[in-house]
């Protein structure tokens, strides 16, 4: 086992997700800001990277989990170690798991979803809400060109300062899971909600300044012990060719717990 060290950092203080700030989370019960979970695969795809280069954003899926939340200059504990089918990472801080990540190769065949054209763009983003997420009806497509000062500020904001970042042309993973919540964010308001896991086919490196039109569907949405989740799949595509898919779990509204 390979174990890398980390301070986790919220560089997302002043964004929409106030799940982000002190007071709004500590409002849900948690201890204070939350990093941001993408922030957090982040540094274990660091790992991953240590190992294979970038031969893992090709022809792999990436499995993540968030258990805990990582809090801002949290001392992370990044363990990694080879398993029977890929590689297993670890994450932990404050001597507790916060999250976990599978990496395995034999990308399965894209999903048809991949070809559902955008919906018909909205009138304004509305609140997330239970009665307006349609499973199966697509959200408006958006485009995403990412440049070399995009690429850098995700790897800065994880401390991953690996040569293969700066002298190639392959773009960050935080980058990529980054826009998942930006597929989500681009529709709805969301001022207060949680990323607790995705699954990403990885089939090709998507490459700074690809011009990526991004896809979303929701696929799934369901209620459990107060909270409502959403399942949205998430493609990119660039000249048509589909690169990435994600499917990208979040609690979109969170339950406060009882005083």
């Amino acid at each position: 086992m390979k174990v890398y060290t980390a301070t986790a950092r919220n560089y997302s203080e002043e964004s929409e997700n106030r799940m982000h700030s002190d007071a709004a989370a500590r409002g849900y019960g948690f201890a204070a800001a939350l990093v941001p979970g993408v922030a957090v695969f982040g540094h274990m795809a660091t790992a991953l990277t240590q190992a294979l280069g970038t031969a893992w954003l090709s022809g792999h899926v990436a499995s993540t989990r968030f258990m805990k939340p990582a809090y801002h200059e949290d001392a992370l504990r990044i363990e990694h170690e080879r398993a029977d089918d890929g590689h297993q990472v670890r994450c932990l801080a404050r001597g507790v798991l916060l999250a976990e990540l599978r990496c395995k190769p034999d990308a399965p065949p894209p999903d048809a979803l991949a070809e559902m054209p955008g919906g018909k763009p909205a009138a304004g983003r509305q609140q997330a809400a239970w009665e307006l997420l349609h499973v199966g009806e697509p959200f408006p497509a958006f485009h995403w060109k990412p440049d070399v000062d995009e690429h850098l500020t995700y790897a800065a904001q994880v401390e991953d300062g690996l040569a293969i970042w700066r002298d190639g042309d392959a773009l960050h993973p935080h980058a990529l899971l980054s826009t998942a919540n930006r597929a989500f964010s681009n529709r709805f308001e969301l001022p207060a909600w949680l990323h607790v896991g995705s699954e990403i086919v990885l089939r090709e490196p998507v490459r700074i300044g690809d011009d990526i039109e991004v896809r979303t569907v929701p696929v799934e949405k369901w209620r459990k012990k107060g909270h409502e989740f959403v399942t949205l799949y998430v493609a990119y595509l660039a000249g048509g060719v589909v690169k990435t898919e994600i499917r990208h779990t979040a609690i979109f509204k969170v339950a406060r717990k009882a005083a």
